[in-house]
Parts: structure tokens; C-alpha cells; sequence
């Protein structure tokens, strides 16, 4: 209890997570008279570090800086609107389309909201479609990053989990894809109840152009995936390799990126990368400390006392982080929660692969909801909405990925049979 006040108060005053993870360590290590694994804890903040699977994490953020600084989500938009601009409501299936495309990119929902609440919420207001609808429709895409590789929360639950980043990436795959047809068929029946604007058609004279200048940057992700499901590439090799092409594209051929931004870029590369991995060392030795005292060990029995049932564990852990969500950043909710949490979900024979699929899912929603999450307030911002209004707008999407994510715990199938595939 007292670890329990410690961490909601120091949250409550606004204290940055990883001190207030830090702190509830201290105060569970003092309480539970453990006080003499304190002079243990800069060798675990180290070793929590010292993993290679990390290194992924500034090279893909390295990738969407620089894609995103090279103009690709104009492009992205431009070869999405040769497909489906002509659809009633295609700019909605543009904006979303788009959001798939770019999610394999950009791999943050946060940014991916952030980029396209500016270039398509103001396009869509424009050409006559109601706002709250535009700006919903912009969250809801941006809830792909994560999801469709490479994502960061799949490099993040790979290494406190210890499962392979690869074979997450290409669970992956399926669970978006389903999402997006999801949400296409919210934009659908929204079109057949309250109706849509009209689509047009894109100019046949630049539907060449258009491909081509949109379909270069989506060569990134190609590569990424098909090297890594060919085991020619480690996810931070492929990392690597992204960074390379997206800046020989944006440099040298759309000459959107010049050498002297590089040094910004990495500045900002840096600081998210900090961010992160502090979240992650202090995280580890919270789980770390916990463990001491088996307290995963009580949450299985404790769960276990609750059901004998796989799906309506997985139906509790929803709730849980879903729950959590709403008041912590999704990152910062896969590393507290995971090295708790698995144990259980192990002994309940559920794929850790299968779980890490679905623990990204559960995270993502707390994004878009109520009071804390980051995305509602970056598209309420952008769009100059309440948060209610925007909310309401957003309920429809949300059932759909409740749907979907309950589709996902009933047929792992859908995460599992890819990564089969890679043997």
C-alpha cells in the first residue's frame, strides 16, 4: 500500500515516470526490508540497458525523423488518393489508407496523429466533411503505428519480455490489417447513415507521378519486413539500413532533407531515445524488486483464484490496461505491467508472442480516451474541439477496436500464423 501511494502521489504531482518508478522501488525495497539489494541497483539499471535489441529503438525513431522531415506523409496522401479519392467519402479512406501506410514508418502513434492531425483534419474540413468526423478519423488511423511494423512497442515488449523483435514484427502484420478494415467499415456505414461528401476523382495526368514519388518511401518498410522474414537482417540491422534509404530519399531525391538539419535531428533522436531507455532501466528494476517478494507469482494465484479460463484472463488484462492507459503513457504501461503480467498469462499457456500482440493493442486505446490520453489532446488541439465532442465522435472507431481486439484474443491464429511461417 504504501509503494501503491508513493507512486500514485509523486504521478499526481507531475513528477516524470521514471522517477516516479525509481521512487516506488525505494520505498518497496525499505518497506518489504530489502533495503540491502539497494547497493545492487546501479548493476541492474546498467544490465536493463545492456541488450542489443535496444539499438532498434533510435535507429527506427532515426527513420521516422527523417521521413517525416522529408515531406512523406504529402506523398504518402497523393498515391492513397489514386486508390480510394474516388469513393464516397474518400478523403476519410485517403486519411486512413494514408495512416496504414505511414504507420509502417513513423511507428509512434503519438507523432503519426501529430503529422497527419495538420496535413488531413484541414483538407477534410475544407472539401465539406464535419470536423469531430475528420479529427476522429485521424486518431483512429494513428492507433495503427504501433501495430503495423515496425513499431516501437514491439521493440519495447521484445526486450522486458525477452521475445523476438522479429517474429513481433510480423505478428503484427495481420492485427493491423484487420484494424483497418475495421475502421474503413466505420467510415462506410457513417457514409450510408449521415452520409459523406462525394469523392473525386484523382487527375489522370498525375496518377504516374503521384505512385511514384508515394510508392518510393513505402520501399522502406519493404525492405525492413522481407529482410528480416528472410532472416538476411536483424530488426536493428534493418533499423539501420531504414535509416540509410530514408535519408539517400529524402536528400537525394526529393531534396527535402539538407546535411545541415542532421544535427537536429539526432538531437531529437537522442532525447526521445533517453526518454525511453530511462523508462525501461528503472522499470526492469521495479519488476526487478518485485520479483523478490514473488508478487508475479501471487498475481497468478491470486488471478488464478478468479478463473481457469485463457479468454477471460485476457479479457481482465484488457481491462487493466486499458484502465492504466487512461492515466499513463502507453509505453510507460508495457514496462510496468509486462514483467508482472506474463508470468500469469504463461500459465495460462497463452503465446508470449500471441500476448505481446495484445498487450500493444490494449495500450494504444488509453491513447484516445479520457483524462490523460496524449492523442486526444494533440487532434483536440489541431481541430479546436472539446474533448467531449471529439470523444463522441471517436466511439464508433472504439468499438470497432474492441471488436477487433477481441476477435485477435479469440483467434490467435491471426498474430501467430506469419511468424509460423519464419519457422
Amino acid at each position: 500500500m504504501m509503494t501503491s501511494a508513493v507512486f500514485f502521489i509523486s504521478l499526481l504531482a507531475g513528477l516524470p515516470i521514471f522517477i516516479t518508478l525509481l521512487l516506488g522501488t525505494l520505498v518497496f525495497l525499505l518497506q518489504a526490508d530489502l533495503a540491502v539489494l539497494m547497493t545492487s541497483l546501479p548493476i541492474q539499471l546498467y544490465g536493463s540497458l545492456n541488450q542489443n535489441g535496444l539499438l532498434a529503438i533510435p535507429l527506427f525513431m532515426l527513420v521516422g525523423e527523417l521521413m517525416n522531415r522529408g515531406g512523406l506523409t504529402t506523398r504518402l496522401m497523393n498515391a492513397a488518393d489514386v486508390f480510394v479519392g474516388g469513393f464516397r467519402g474518400g478523403l476519410a479512406y485517403v486519411n486512413l489508407l494514408t495512416n496504414a501506410m505511414a504507420a509502417s514508418i513513423l511507428g509512434s502513434a503519438t507523432a503519426q496523429i501529430a503529422v497527419m492531425s495538420r496535413l488531413m483534419i484541414p483538407a477534410m474540413v475544407e472539401k465539406g466533411y464535419n470536423k469531430e468526423f475528420s479529427a476522429a478519423v485521424t486518431m483512429a488511423g494513428g492507433l495503427l503505428g504501433p501495430i503495423i511494423p515496425p513499431s516501437m512497442l514491439m521493440i519495447i515488449y521484445g526486450v522486458v519480455a525477452y521475445q523476438p523483435i522479429a517474429a513481433l514484427f510480423i505478428a503484427g502484420i495481420l492485427p493491423g490489417l484487420l484494424i483497418v478494415a475495421g475502421f474503413a467499415l466505420v467510415i462506410f456505414i457513417t457514409g450510408l447513415v449521415s452520409g459523406l461528401p462525394s469523392g473525386e476523382r484523382h487527375p489522370k495526368s498525375r496518377v504516374r507521378q503521384d505512385l511514384v514519388a508515394g510508392l518510393l518511401p513505402a520501399t522502406i518498410p519493404l525492405v525492413v519486413i522481407v529482410c528480416i522474414i528472410a532472416g538476411v537482417m536483424t530488426p536493428t540491422e534493418a533499423g539501420a539500413v531504414a535509416s540509410i534509404m530514408a535519408f539517400i530519399i529524402g536528400a537525394g531525391v526529393y531534396k527535402t532533407i539538407h546535411v545541415k538539419e542532421l544535427g537536429a535531428i539526432f538531437a531529437s533522436v537522442a532525447l526521445n531515445t533517453a526518454t525511453i531507455t530511462g523508462l525501461i532501466a528503472t522499470a526492469s528494476v521495479f519488476g526487478w524488486a518485485l520479483s523478490f517478494e514473488a508478487v508475479p507469482d501471487m498475481l497468478v494465484e491470486w488471478i488464478s483464484g478468479i478463473t481457469t479460463s485463457p479468454i477471460v484472463f485476457l479479457m481482465l488484462v484488457y481491462v487493466l490496461v486499458i484502465l492504466l492507459g487512461m492515466f499513463l503513457e502507453s509505453i510507460s504501461v508495457m514496462i510496468v505491467i509486462v514483467p508482472i503480467i506474463l508470468p500469469a498469462a504463461l500459465s495460462f499457456g497463452i503465446d508470449p508472442i500471441h500476448f505481446g500482440v495484445m498487450i500493444s493493442l490494449a495500450t494504444l486505446v488509453g491513447l484516445v480516451t479520457p483524462p490523460v490520453g496524449p492523442g486526444l489532446y494533440i487532434a483536440m488541439t489541431a481541430a479546436n474541439l472539446p474533448m467531449g465532442a471529439l470523444f463522441r465522435a471517436m466511439l464508433p472507431f472504439l468499438l470497432s477496436m474492441f471488436i477487433c481486439m477481441l476477435i485477435i484474443a479469440l483467434v490467435p491464429a491471426i498474430s501467430l500464423w506469419l511468424p509460423s511461417l519464419m519457422g
